[in-house]
């Protein structure tokens, strides 16, 4: 049985597309960035800590799937604005030009306490929306729950333009990359993930034979073990 360490609707509505059952057992922890942390370290780190949270509940037998997702322009990370003020800061430093997204996998098997991580980086390049645009976008009050104060998904906004990568990193959780870290626990998805996720968010994806192709990058304490993944 899956847990999934969090409540977010977009990552259920991701991790329903392997077709395995799953409850949800929200995480609970101090989001706080550490001095000197860099995206990838401060992603990992999170999505462990979330993970481990979840598998003191969760029943021995199960596995807990965590994920932690942050936007990160020039290396400086791009939390979830507080306000509408804020919102409009970060889409103006984003606009036409290109960021990254990190994405974080933990898998826990509370039985004898496995852990198997992955990290999935998107390079994101923005439109150069209009000013109208943006606004008309905050005065929906979409941004004020996301990081870099934007989603990708939007159907009235649309700022991502030839993206090039992960799609489903982006809105929260890299299907490629959680494949390869179920298959760590010889756990088999009911459906093809590369097709389900390509068809489920209408995206035509350039990558996910290479992704598929790699191994999980590992983690220990929060930091990499590995860089040799995509």
């Amino acid at each position: 049985m899956l847990v999934l360490a969090s409540n977010s609707p977009r990552r259920k509505r991701l991790l329903s597309l392997t077709g395995l059952a799953f409850t949800i057992i929200p995480a609970e922890i101090d989001e706080q960035q550490r001095a000197g942390e860099t995206p990838g370290e401060y992603v990992i780190r999170l999505a462990e800590m979330k993970a481990r949270a979840v598998a003191i509940k969760a029943p021995s037998q199960s596995l807990v799937i965590a994920a932690d997702t942050t936007v990160a322009d020039a290396d400086e990370i791009l939390g979830k604005p507080r306000d509408e003020a804020e919102a409009e800061r970060m889409l103006r430093r984003l606009r036409g030009h290109e960021h990254q997204v990190y994405t974080a996998l933990a898998a826990l098997r509370p039985s004898d306490g496995e852990l198997v991580c992955d990290l999935c980086i998107t390079d994101v390049p923005m439109r150069n929306y209009s000013d109208e645009e943006m606004y008309a976008y905050i005065a929906t009050g979409d941004p004020l729950d996301k990081a870099g104060a934007y989603a990708i998904q939007h159907a009235g906004f649309r700022p991502v333009k030839n993206l090039q990568g992960c799609y489903s990193n982006v809105v929260g959780m890299p299907l490629c990359h959680l494949h390869r870290v179920l298959a760590s626990f010889g756990v088999r998805p009911k459906n093809d993930l590369s097709v389900a996720c390509q068809q489920a968010l209408g995206y035509r994806c350039p990558i996910f034979e290479q992704v598929l192709s790699g191994k999980p990058y590992g983690c220990r304490d929060g930091k990499f073990e590995s860089r040799d993944s995509v």
